[in-house]
């Protein structure tokens, strides 16, 4: 591929629901400039977005690819997103890189909750937007209901500048309002807009024309004159009011069938800015921040915004060259880490091709194979100069499973493997819980999770057997109480012999508290530390269903010793079963985890969320409005939360999000502790049979 200096570049995000057709228009883009002999297929998994073997079997896109477009002497990097609401992290990933973003409606479905969601980033990123309704060729395909289906959601005025000629089985091509000429398939060549078109587009192109106007006072002072404006000048009118968010230019094509691919594509180029004249990207540099000049003199900043492992090519790293330039061999600091890296070759992406380059210029997106320790977002940069570029934020992923390793030989594998697939997806994080002794993996779904394991399996080797996780309950006392144990033993020479008096209290502020007030010496106090390990020993353990203890107060009061055999593993012993007589004595009680949680939805669906809450022993704690969405506040319980992810996507139609973190425990009430209890120390009893 040849170079392509920055004003030459645009970096677009293709972002909306699953099933708009992101992939196929990719495909069109390609094959109708030459860079691929046929259309790919997505029921035969031949796309060259989605190449990953996962992607072909579920037929959806779950990650992003890069797609460089050569059209017009200009290089369109188009960023491909999966539009399934599980892998939004990819979304904002590719977002973060982007200068503008595409965003894409089903002609028949209109606007949906992927779409929703991937405008309302865009407009978090301050990104230049477009909308295409794509589909046009459809079965009851509906260019105005589509379009008032996006306006009755967005903030920001959407203004056609192309309306479809036909539509559904009829639908040749597009006419565009700013050339006022119709453009018949592809889009190569122009011919008079029919005539039962001409006045819908008049009167669009009006509308369009002080569009553009609003662009800039020079233009709206000659519009006020003359009524009207040239071609150029309605485009660099159009072009200013697009990169400052004030319109959302509305686009029409047919992936498919291949209708107006070549019009989006004049589009992106005409509208939408090249990295010189996106928003400036701002780091920070030794002495604050410093605003990056996209120019190959300037500094170079790097940010890694995606990797990959490939069992064959070894590891992937993608990043966007924010300034100054890159060539093969080049060697980089990574600021985030503090190493060094050497960067081999330098290649531009084209789903799971690469294209090598000479240099990489500001502005533009390339991977490079095989760096060691750099990870997704990290910044590369001169050691010299360092520079930090910011991190999105990403959505906390609240979707919980708990995993298991199939053999031993994977369970030495696996801490390796989640860590690997953790740093390439910034919305995974893995931890191990020590109440339950399992080892956590959080996504932000069940598909999520799913794609997660079986990437541990084919690309790593790794079999990992999946579980609901275990609620991280305690064990507490919530009265006083005092016992003793002896214990001795005797079996031919020295013999075992320690008596412990202990009494237990509730402590509220602390976890544990241990004293001595042993008078008389009726024990050594040296024996002190091995009943307090005794002790510890039964609180991770637990005394009525294996859940470790807290907040509980031991003093240690009296006792007995043998001049010849005490010993510090008999008084071990003593506390240990003097404490577990204690706790059971002094009424002990579970404790759960209790959750902050804030739940946002549209308003149509409170009602249902309110009902909802309700059965999951929720406290509420507010409710209020914002922007036609109703926000919930509550206590829940944790264990009620486990697979509310899913039950909350399914009530709201996806629209519903939420929010979750520990605030404090409190009591399991008796009639729930019981079954809780009960199948606890079941569970614990087959373990000790096997």
């Amino acid at each position: 591929m040849k170079e392509y200096s920055t004003n030459k570049i645009r970096n677009v995000v293709l972002a909306s629901h699953s099933g708009a057709g992101k992939t196929i228009l990719c495909e069109a883009f390609l094959h109708s400039t030459g860079a691929t002999t046929r259309m790919g297929k997505i029921e035969d998994g031949t796309t060259i977005s989605d190449f990953d073997e996962e992607e072909i079997r579920r037929t959806i896109s779950l990650s992003t690819s890069v797609i460089p477009v050569e059209y017009r002497d200009v290089k369109v990097n188009l960023l491909d997103t999966p539009g399934y609401t599980d892998f939004i992290g990819e979304v904002i990933s590719a977002m973060r890189v982007a200068d503008a973003a595409v965003l894409m409606v089903d002609a028949v479905n209109g606007l949906e909750v992927g779409t929703e969601i991937a405008m309302d980033y865009a407009a978090k990123f301050n990104l230049p937007r477009v909308l295409v309704i794509n589909k046009m060729d459809r079965d009851n395909a509906n260019f105005q209901k589509s379009l008032q289906s996006v306006e009755e959601f967005s903030d920001v005025r959407l203004i056609p500048i192309q309306l479809p000629w036909g539509e559904k089985q009829g639908f040749k091509g597009v006419i565009d309002l700013i050339s006022m000429k119709a453009y018949k398939g592809k889009g190569e060549s122009a011919e008079e807009i029919p005539a039962e078109y001409k006045d819908a587009a008049e009167e669009a192109h009006m509308k369009l024309v002080e569009a553009a106007a609003e662009g800039d006072d020079s233009l709206m002072e000659k519009f006020f004159e003359n009524g009207n404006l040239t071609d150029e000048e309605v485009t660099s009118g159009l072009k200013l009011v697009v990169r400052s968010g004030g319109f959302i230019p509305v686009l029409v094509s047919a992936g498919s069938s291949e209708i107006g691919v070549f019009k989006l594509l004049d589009a992106f180029i005409d509208l939408l800015p090249s990295p010189a004249d996106a928003q400036k990207a701002v780091a920070q540099g030794k002495n604050g921040e410093e605003t990056l000049e996209p120019t190959d003199n300037a500094p170079l900043a790097i940010y890694v915004w995606k990797t990959t492992a490939d069992p064959f090519v070894g590891k992937q790293t993608f990043f966007r060259l924010y300034s100054g330039t890159i060539s093969p061999d080049a060697r980089v600091w990574n600021q985030t880490k503090g190493i060094e890296e050497r960067l081999g070759s330098v290649n531009i992406p084209r789903g799971k091709e690469t294209l090598s380059v000479k240099v990489l210029h500001a502005g533009d997106i390339c991977v490079v194979p095989k760096l060691t320790d750099t990870s997704t977002s990290n910044t590369l940069c001169d050691k010299a100069h360092p520079l930090t570029l910011p991190i999105p934020d990403y959505p906390t992923s609240l979707f919980q499973v708990a995993l298991f390793p199939k053999t031993q030989a994977d369970s030495t594998k696996m801490s390796s493997t989640l860590t690997r697939l953790c740093e390439e997806d910034m919305t995974l994080t893995w931890h191990n819980e020590p109440s339950t002794l399992q080892t956590i993996l959080q996504g932000m779904g069940d598909q999520h999770i799913e794609v997660a394991i079986r990437r541990a399996e084919s690309k790593f080797q790794v079999g990992i057997n999946v579980h609901e996780p275990k609620v991280p309950y305690q064990e507490t006392i919530t009265k006083s109480s005092s016992a003793m144990y002896r214990h001795k033993k005797q079996t031919g020479g020295s013999g075992q012999f320690g008596e412990v008096h202990l009494k237990v209290s509730p402590l509220t502020d602390k976890e544990f508290d241990f004293t001595w007030d042993v008078f008389g010496g009726a024990i050594s106090q040296s024996y002190s530390s091995s009943i307090q390990k005794g002790i510890l020993n039964v609180m991770k353990e637990g005394v009525i269903a294996g859940y470790p203890v807290s907040g509980v107060h031991v003093s240690v009061f009296d006792g007995k010793e043998h001049p010849v055999d005490s010993k510090p593993v008999a008084f071990e012993i003593a506390g240990r079963e003097a404490f577990k007589l204690a706790v059971r004595e002094a009424n002990p009680v579970l404790r759960e985890p209790i959750m902050l949680v804030k739940i946002t939805v549209p308003e149509s669906a409170m009602g249902d969320i309110m009902g909802d809450l309700n059965t999951r022993r929720a406290r509420i704690q507010g409710m209020e409005t914002q922007k036609g969405r109703s926000v919930v506040t509550a206590y829940v319980p944790l264990a009620e939360m486990l697979r509310y992810t899913t039950t909350l996507r399914s009530m709201t139609g996806g629209r519903g999000v939420f929010t979750m973190e520990m605030d404090h425990t409190e009591v399991v009430p008796a009639h729930i502790a019981q079954p809780i209890i009960d199948a606890r120390t079941k569970e614990l009893e087959s373990k000790k049979e096997d």
